[in-house]
């Protein structure tokens, strides 16, 4: 079940994370997020990595604004203690941001070596209603994970078969996806318009399997012209507008004559 989502995912282009900070899965888990170009966090996690991305992503434009004085030839303008300041600033920020610096923003899912020891990511997730595929030992529960994929968390050989078996569905879910090959016709293209027409992409674009739709042909009927005495009875007095008015009938309200009785003294 979780090979046939991340398969699915993958399909649809989209972005899963790799998380494992452990020592036994750091460098397996490196190896196989970049043998199909995933993300990955394999030496601290960060707090507020989803949550909190914005401060993250700035992080991450530091790292590559850094790296970009490395290669521009910018070091050779400074001095040597500015070059060592930089120098350390770009370790710190590589040990932790070297696996996201591609990310252009929150993943649609993670796939998570040890959801104990990596509880933080696990919760940060659940936040955001990010779907979790975990490896859960007898340890551990398997709240708050999605997928569950039950198993040793600990030996470097199984978590280099679950990590491997992860990589490869992606892989495998990319390979499913139609692409558009210049070389061929462009008669031979699948994706049509609304009108039926086909729409020519560039390469590399997926191309979606549409049948053609046939617009129907609406016949008129041919009617006879109307005579003078039809016109007669169908003129309709659309713009006179009758209107009524309701009598407002007041009522008299008649006054009681008050008689004052005379007293008489005897």
């Amino acid at each position: 079940e979780a090979i046939n989502f991340v398969s699915k995912l993958a399909s649809k282009k989209a972005s899963i994370l790799f998380v494992g900070t452990k020592r036994a899965a750091q460098s397996i888990l490196a190896d196989e997020a970049k043998r199909c170009e995933m993300p990955y966090v394999n030496r601290r996690w960060l707090g507020g990595l989803l949550t909190n991305f914005k401060t993250v992503r700035g992080s991450i434009n530091r790292l590559k604004e850094i790296e970009t004085m490395q290669t521009d030839g910018s070091f050779e303008h400074i001095n040597k203690k500015e070059q060592l300041m930089y120098a350390r600033e770009l370790e710190k920020l590589e040990a932790n941001l070297s696996g996201i610096k591609n990310m252009k923003g929150i993943p649609d899912a993670l796939f998570i070596i040890d959801v104990g020891y990596e509880n933080i990511a696990v919760s940060e997730a659940v936040k955001l209603g990010i779907p979790v595929i975990g490896i859960v030992d007898s340890n551990n529960s398997p709240k708050n994970v999605d997928y569950v994929i039950p198993g040793n968390d600990d030996a470097t050989r199984s978590i280099s078969l679950y990590t491997k078996g992860m990589a490869d569905a992606i892989i495998e879910g990319r390979g499913s996806v139609t692409y558009l090959d210049d070389t061929k016709d462009k008669d031979e293209l699948v994706e049509i318009n609304e009108l039926g027409e086909p729409i020519i992409t560039a390469k590399g674009e997926k191309v979606k399997v549409t049948q053609k739709k046939t617009r129907k042909k609406i016949v008129g009927i041919e009617t006879l012209p109307k005579t003078d005495e039809t016109k007669g009875d169908e003129e309709v007095t659309s713009n006179e507008t009758i209107t009524t008015k309701k009598k407002v009938t007041k009522k008299k309200v008649t006054k009681k004559k008050v008689t004052k009785k005379k007293v008489t003294k005897k």
